[in-house]
């Protein structure tokens, strides 16, 4: 009957279970007994009591605020239009990308002018390259040289974050984004997007111009036959701003494209993955 108990009590610890309907009360009735019974609750450890103890805690009704939603919906509405590209037959056209380590190609597409896709296949877990890419976001510096900083300014839920980047010295010059970033997972893959945030934002730092993403949207899918191998699909469109031709930002969103993506895969050789 004791084992019994501590499992009920342990199980509605976590957050998932705690909402399982009927559990709590089961829990804390348990609890109730319990604390009349002094013999009883003596045989059980302290640690096992602080769980118990937790299970009957009032659990607190957060909402969101409605600047963090207008994040998180903006995150939504990104990868809504990230899937109708992807889903929808375009015309791509091949760019010329010398080493890339990928294939990229290219479309023009309404309100948001060239988009680039790059595509290729990374000797790394899906859950690993989405760790590296969303929750360690703020370490991307460390192994991407294009980039001097990286901040997470907020979190409006589990899957959505709001950015700060500020790439390195380029023949380009120097830019910085803000942006709101939004995870989506289902049982085919993970979608990282990006979108600039239009909602707060800090000044750009002396030096650089701040720029847009119009929309980013990193596509994982585990390699079918093997799971340790992941299919990367990346769709890119920026406006850099300040005086850069649109020529020159299309030959240059490519060429960045390619060298995140070396990047990347020399810090895969370098990490061991899971």
């Amino acid at each position: 009957m004791l084992q019994a108990i501590v499992k009920l009590c342990c199980g509605t610890a976590h957050d998932h279970l705690r909402k399982l309907p009927g559990l709590k009360t089961a829990a804390t009735t348990v609890m109730q007994e319990l604390g009349g019974s002094h013999c009883l609750l003596s045989k059980i450890p302290p640690c096992i009591q602080r769980l118990m103890a937790r299970c009957t805690e009032p659990e607190a009704d957060v909402q969101p605020s409605s600047t963090n939603l207008s994040y998180i919906h903006q995150g939504e509405r990104a990868l809504q239009q990230a899937l109708s590209i992807l889903q929808q037959p375009h015309c791509w056209q091949p760019e010329a990308v010398p080493n890339a380590g990928a294939t990229v190609s290219s479309t023009t597409l309404p309100g948001l002018g060239r988009v680039f896709r790059a595509e290729t296949v990374l000797e790394a877990p899906v859950g690993w390259l989405q760790d590296e890419l969303f929750e360690r976001l703020e370490e991307m510096p460390s192994w991407n040289p294009s980039l001097s900083h990286v901040e997470v300014l907020q979190r409006p839920g589990r899957d959505t974050l709001v950015t700060h980047e500020v790439t390195a010295a380029s023949p380009v010059g120097r830019r910085d984004f803000v942006c709101t970033r939004h995870r989506s997972r289902t049982r085919a893959a993970i979608y990282l997007v990006g979108t600039t945030a239009h909602l707060e934002q800090p000044p750009a730092p002396q030096g650089c111009v701040r720029a847009e993403t119009r929309l980013s949207c990193i596509v994982l899918q585990p390699l079918p036959g093997d799971q340790s191998c992941t299919r990367v699909t990346w769709l890119l469109s920026m406006d850099l701003k300040g005086w850069i031709p649109t020529s020159v930002t299309n030959h240059v969103l490519p060429q960045c494209q390619a060298e995140f993506i070396g990047h990347l895969r020399q810090h895969l050789s370098a990490n061991t993955c899971p």
